[in-house]
């Protein structure tokens, strides 16, 4: 996942998503974001032109930079954020079966299953 700044036009690595709730999320950034800077949002497994604009509500140092916690309030943005996460789950499934089992699913594959196994839970409010 790469985040950029509303006034910078280059896209800045970070190195995590680390979790997502109804209403935003959490990264790992090399850098602190000054609270309330809206702040886009891209990740490498969809195309780069898709991005999600979040509002910086929290700014947590930590040994290997920080954590910064983003609020969506547009239902689109949170609408979309929770199709990226399902996303996330499944190819991280696709690794796992790969791993785990030898077996080289295709990402509609993957959906499939991971649909079948997980979705009814994935579907289920998140506490956030």
């Amino acid at each position: 996942m790469d985040w950029v700044d509303d006034n910078d036009p280059n896209i800045h690595p970070c190195d995590s998503l680390d979790n997502v709730s109804l209403g935003g999320l959490a990264f790992k950034s090399p850098q602190a974001i000054p609270n309330g800077q809206p702040v886009k949002i891209s990740f490498p497994l969809l195309d780069q032109n898709q991005v999600l604009t979040g509002q910086v509500v929290w700014n947590k140092k930590n040994q290997k930079g920080f954590e910064i916690g983003l609020e969506f309030d547009d239902p689109n943005e949170l609408f979309r954020l929770r199709m990226i996460e399902q996303i996330c789950h499944i190819e991280h499934y696709r690794s796992e079966v790969k791993k785990h089992e030898g077996r080289q699913l295709s990402s509609e594959e993957a959906a499939r299953e991971w649909i079948k196994l997980y979705a009814a839970d994935f579907s289920k409010p998140q506490n956030g």
